[in-house]
């Protein structure tokens, strides 16, 4: 896999994250995933709590990564779109055990950025992310 992690000595240490992700480009493409919600198939948000939301959202993120020809450690960056910030870091350690269920125990690089709200009212959640293949 041509990512590497890096998480240096002297910034804090990283949980849920990486502090930076580098790429060995030779032979490689991006692949640019679009934003998901805990949408189901027929259209429909499903899910009354954060978690139960990022579980489904990251499910969906995988699957078009899936549909690429990639896996979960291909993500080199993630970003979360959380409409209650707070509580999202209320949760973090129950987020964290569903990605290392879904996703493994690599991170990619990430932030989680506030929203007022997404383009589905009843979506608390958001993740896009941008993979190496």
């Amino acid at each position: 896999m041509p990512l590497q992690r890096h998480n240096p000595a002297e910034l804090s240490p990283p949980t849920g994250f990486s502090h930076a992700v580098s790429v060995a480009a030779t032979g490689s493409r991006l692949v640019f995933l679009a934003g998901q919600t805990a949408l189901d198939g027929a259209g429909k948000i499903v899910g009354e709590t954060l978690p139960e939301q990022f579980e489904t959202a990251l499910t969906n993120l995988l699957a078009a990564l899936a549909d690429t020809g990639g896996t979960p450690d291909a993500l080199a960056r993630v970003t979360v779109y959380a409409t209650d910030v707070a509580d999202y870091r209320e949760r973090a350690a129950e987020l964290g055990r569903i990605w290392r269920r879904l996703a493994g125990s690599e991170y990619p690089a990430m932030a989680v950025i506030g929203a007022v709200r997404l383009w589905d009212e009843q979506a608390l959640v958001e993740l896009d992310g941008i993979a190496v293949l």
